[in-house]
């Protein structure tokens, strides 16, 4: 990957707020012509800066009305039992970020749902994931940050 200079930093700056401006308008914020602005932004997509677009959704209008991180514990850490609880995790649509931690807990999991009802749902789902030794549940009251766009460092 090539060294970011103070272009290429302010298209990801300005991209990370609005993904949906055109070449011609995200020209335009960085100081740069069409062509030129497009380049660089074909090579920030190609070595990997920029890894998607997507849409931020309003969870409430989505039927989502609460968030949960749930800290989990495994009951065995071998490489198998590894691979099945990750591979369960990307097939339940209502983790939507998911860490490996350090520190009392193995999995950081943020969950999106509904309602109780269907957290608990949720939650007797991740129970039947055998190598699941305990889980703890906080619920988010509010959200003070979102959506916030990365610093860059490079």
């Amino acid at each position: 990957m090539s060294a970011l200079d103070r272009i290429d930093r302010h298209i990801l700056e300005v991209l990370q707020k609005e993904g949906r401006l055109s070449t011609a308008e995200l020209s335009d914020r960085v100081g740069l012509s069409p062509s030129p602005c497009a380049r660089r932004l074909k090579r920030l997509e190609d070595e990997g800066y920029i890894s998607d677009y997507q849409a931020n959704l309003n969870k409430a209008k989505i039927g989502i009305s609460m968030t949960f991180f749930v800290e989990v514990s495994l009951s065995n850490h071998q490489e198998e039992s590894i691979q099945s609880f990750e591979r369960s995790l990307n097939d339940m649509e209502e983790v939507i970020n998911g860490h490996i931690v350090s520190g009392g807990y193995d999995y950081l999991l943020e969950v999106a749902a509904a309602d109780l009802t269907a957290y608990e749902a949720f939650t007797r789902k991740l129970h039947k994931i055998t190598s699941v030794k305990d889980i703890h549940t906080h619920l988010s009251v509010r959200k003070i940050a979102s959506n916030k766009p990365l610093p860059i460092y490079c």
